[in-house]
């Protein structure tokens, strides 16, 4: 029997809990003799939700936990006797084999830059750290040891299906990203003009966090996902294409030069990539998402509406630009969505934040440090803010 160490960099969340959700399951299938492998929590950490914290923290006894709230450190060392505790996420690294980030925005690339400097093998679900910070991110991967597992269910399918050729750079015709058009798929601008925060949190098929679900509805989440494909596989934005699928099934497409197109399909769990990203190279035990093919009596397709979800197009202009771009626009619209959620920016106008941010971003030339990131997440909210308060 092996062992292996997982840190949770944002255990309170949708994926942080469907992390032990696994965790939980396959330690059942080892206490049984049916795995080889023993899922160790190393760590755990969150903002200030400290009632979750502990309660996981007695469940699953982890050495270290962060909080990034100060003042609540010493309720959780009254209440974890023996336990460290830190603020910084990046800590968690330490002493673990994988580390899960399911830190929400850019606050969670300190744990993506951290884990790769390590060598470490990175279940990465925060995709602002990579695509806000790709140029810093790229020479990392180069580091021995370090692996990113995408915990996205379409990147973790495009990774299943690339495990079928050998020259990826050169057999790859097209990566094809499905979306499932979010709760508005198939409505217009005028129907959205006065759509609640309710409504847009509705998704028809995944259960997640307010931020991603927001961006879901708007096409968003696909745009970034987008980035994040050309960051993670090496395909130029041209090869990347995006198609509305509403049942979800399909999680993601490649096209080989052959013509051969080859599709990863289970029932929406994000359990299944949580899994696929711990166990890598192997696979779990536990079926979530299995499909019952006497149930499944269709799969629809058809190509996304960009007149009325101008976010996939403004993600692609991003990606396109390059350099600091995608880190401004993700930036942007984490301020946009915030506004939204907070009842004080219509739906349709998250769309029109971003556009008249976008206007005032500057290039950043020549190399570029996890300084330059920085700077252009910040110059990125600074004008979504001035575009707001206009």
């Amino acid at each position: 029997m092996s062992t292996v160490r997982v840190s949770i960099a944002g255990s309170s969340g949708s994926i942080g809990t469907q992390t032990l959700d696994v965790i939980r399951a396959e330690n059942a299938l080892c206490a049984q003799g049916l795995s080889e492998i023993e899922y160790v929590v190393s760590g755990i950490g969150l903002g200030s939700n400290i009632d979750v914290l502990i309660a996981q923290a007695r469940e699953f006894k982890p050495a270290v936990v962060a909080v990034a709230d100060r003042s609540r450190h010493q309720e959780v060392r009254d209440a974890l006797p023996g336990v460290t505790v830190v603020r910084d996420m990046a800590e968690l690294v330490n002493g673990a084999d994988v580390v899960v980030n399911a830190v929400v925005g850019f606050a969670g690339l300190p744990v993506t830059l951290e884990t790769l400097r390590q060598g470490k093998r990175l279940a990465l679900a925060n995709k602002e750290s990579l695509i806000a910070a790709g140029p810093v991110v790229q020479p990392l991967r180069s580091v021995p040891g370090a692996v990113i597992g995408p915990v996205d269910s379409e990147h973790c399918a495009v990774h299943q299906c690339l495990r079928s050729t050998v020259r990826p750079g050169v057999e790859v015709s097209r990566i094809v990203l499905t979306a499932s058009g979010g709760p508005f798929r198939g409505r217009t601008l005028s129907d959205l003009a006065e759509v609640t925060v309710q409504q847009a949190l509705a998704h028809p098929t995944w259960n997640m966090g307010p931020k991603i679900t927001i961006d879901s509805s708007t096409l968003m989440n696909k745009g970034l996902e987008v980035i994040e494909a050309h960051e993670l596989f090496g395909v130029s934005y041209d090869q990347i294409e995006v198609v509305v699928h509403p049942q979800s099934v399909i999680h993601s497409m490649v096209d080989f030069s052959d013509g051969c197109t080859m599709a990863q399909l289970s029932m929406p769990d994000m359990r299944l990539p949580i899994g696929y990203a711990l166990a890598h190279p192997n696979r779990i035990g536990t079926p979530f998402g299995r499909i019952d093919w006497s149930t499944l009596k269709h799969l629809d397709f058809s190509a996304p509406d960009i007149s009325t979800f101008r976010c996939l197009s403004l993600a692609y202009q991003a990606g396109r630009s390059g350099g600091t771009a995608p880190a401004f626009l993700s930036a942007a619209n984490e301020i946009a969505v915030e506004a939204f959620l907070a009842g004080s920016l219509k739906w349709p106008d998250i769309a029109a934040v971003l556009e008249a941010s976008l206007q005032k971003y500057a290039a950043t030339n020549g190399t570029l440090s996890s300084d330059d990131i920085i700077e252009a997440d910040r110059a990125g909210r600074e004008e979504a803010h001035r575009v707001l308060s206009q």
